[in-house]
């Protein structure tokens, strides 16, 4: 059985993604600067990198909030 899916509930599970997101890539900044003070220079790198990617994740998590409230 499928759960009722209304604009408001998408909009505030979007709301909570970035949220997580964005707790998550602060963990993953901290832990990149750590890796470089220890000489994982290349392991800090792809942890920065992956950081931009859940940047931009959250630009289009954005983009799909506000196209919700578009539609009417």
């Amino acid at each position: 059985m499928s759960e009722e899916l209304d604009k408001d509930k998408l909009s505030h599970l979007i709301s909570h993604w970035i949220e997580h997101n964005e707790s998550h890539n602060k963990s993953f900044v901290e832990w990149a600067q750590k890796a470089k003070k220890d000489g994982f220079l290349d392991a800090s790198e792809e942890i920065l990198e992956a950081a931009k990617k859940v940047e931009e994740a959250n630009e289009h998590l954005a983009k799909a909030k506000e196209g919700l409230f578009h539609l009417d």
